[in-house]
């Protein structure tokens, strides 16, 4: 900002700033401590900025395991050593899981890990964890082991602002996060850093991985950044959470199985296995229904294509007006009968294939496509779903 290479950049110049300063606003940071950098295009990229700033190629890193919930750019890859995330090919990389009964973080291991593995950065956050982090605690991993403590909050970014969840800030060195998910901006990125990181982050930013930044983009954080100042954003912010809690509530009850048996913040994740079911499956049953959901790997997963579970969220329906009625009683019943018709379809194809034979995914699609009964509970399905769904008008319409 300020420095750009080309020209006619007076207003644009001025609008980052304001970015910058709502951006640090919001987090409750001092300008004389923290720095933020509003142009990466999305939160993969600032996250491979971090590295690039203050790692030298093949150094050590330690995030989330992927099938525990972790991201792929924190430097997952698979068990034959096929490294899936560029961050895998450049950097070492060494994960932490999560305990296998409880789905919660080990810390204890955690630190077993960092002290063998020695990393250079320590990372906080995932993709799909439904529990809050002990930043004080890897804090105190980090600095045992003389690491660089970086969290990326992606997806808790709106809960943070809304102080919904407890903020990262007070123990991190570096925070990254996407402006889209519950903060409800566009497509962005943002990387804050203590002041003595900026330099290096701002130049690995640009030039050194990005061309021209998205302005408009720019632009629109700003406004997405003023909007999640509003007490009415506070309000959100806690609904998100109540109504998570709510569809949690209603999946128990109706006997299904969740990852570390509930949530803390936006998302859950639904544990298939017990039916006999992958996330794959189910994803396509609730597709079929107009339900818009995606299959999430679980630990003790093997592939990512057809891992053992599903990922719900709360923050667009939330968004729409849904309260904790409506999950607990409306959407958590849908997300059964799907179940429940997954559950049937599965059953027939196994039949057909014969016991201890694996159905195919094609091989369950066949059935609910050419089943006449099936296709009749997808469709009666599908029409309360859309029924109850047209109660709750989308943001902006007229």
């Amino acid at each position: 900002m300020g420095k750009r290479y080309y020209g006619g950049n007076k207003y644009i110049d001025e609008i980052e700033k304001i970015c910058q300063t709502r951006a640090l606003s919001l987090y409750g940071l001092s300008p004389e401590e923290w720095g933020v950098n509003v142009q990466p295009y999305s939160g993969s990229p600032a996250n491979f900025a971090v590295y690039t700033a203050l790692l030298s190629p093949h150094q050590r890193i330690m995030g989330l395991d992927l099938p525990a919930g972790g991201h792929l750019t924190h430097g997952y890859q698979t068990a034959s050593g096929k490294k899936v995330s560029a961050t895998s090919v450049y950097f070492e990389s060494l994960p932490y899981t999560v305990d296998r009964e409880t789905g919660l973080i080990d810390y204890d291991d955690m630190e077993y890990r960092a002290t063998l593995f020695q990393p250079k950065l320590l990372i906080a956050g995932g993709s799909a964890y439904p529990r809050e982090w002990d930043y004080k605690r890897m804090r105190e991993i980090a600095d045992k082991v003389g690491a660089i403590f970086m969290t990326d909050m992606a997806h808790i970014s709106g809960l943070v602002a809304g102080q919904s969840v407890d903020s990262p800030f007070k123990y991190s060195d570096i925070v990254t996060t996407t402006t889209h998910k519950t903060l409800r901006g566009p497509r962005s990125g943002m990387i804050f850093g203590k002041v003595n990181f900026m330099d290096q982050i701002n130049t690995a930013v640009f030039p050194m991985l990005q061309g021209g930044p998205h302005n408009h983009q720019i632009g629109g954080v700003a406004v997405a950044l003023k909007e999640a100042s509003t007490v009415d954003f506070k309000a959100y912010s806690d609904m998100v959470i109540k109504n998570a809690q709510a569809l949690a509530r209603s999946l128990i009850s109706n006997g299904h199985t969740l990852a570390t048996g509930g949530t803390d913040n936006h998302l859950l994740l639904w544990d298939v296995r017990p039916l006999g079911l992958t996330g794959s499956k189910l994803e396509k049953v609730l597709e079929m229904v107009d339900i818009t959901t995606n299959k999430n790997s679980l630990p003790g997963d093997v592939s990512a294509i057809n891992p053992g579970g599903v990922r719900l969220g709360t923050p667009a329906l939330t968004t729409r007006g849904l309260t904790q009625d409506d999950f607990e009683y409306s959407v958590g019943a849908f997300l059964h009968r799907a179940s429940e018709i997954a559950s049937e379809a599965q059953g027939i194809a196994q039949k057909r294939k014969g016991e201890n034979q694996k159905v195919l995914l094609k091989e369950f699609l066949a059935v609910l496509k050419n089943d006449e009964e099936m296709q009749m509970k997808l469709e009666v399905l599908n029409k309360d779903v859309k029924e109850f769904a047209q109660g709750f008008s989308m943001p902006g319409a007229i």
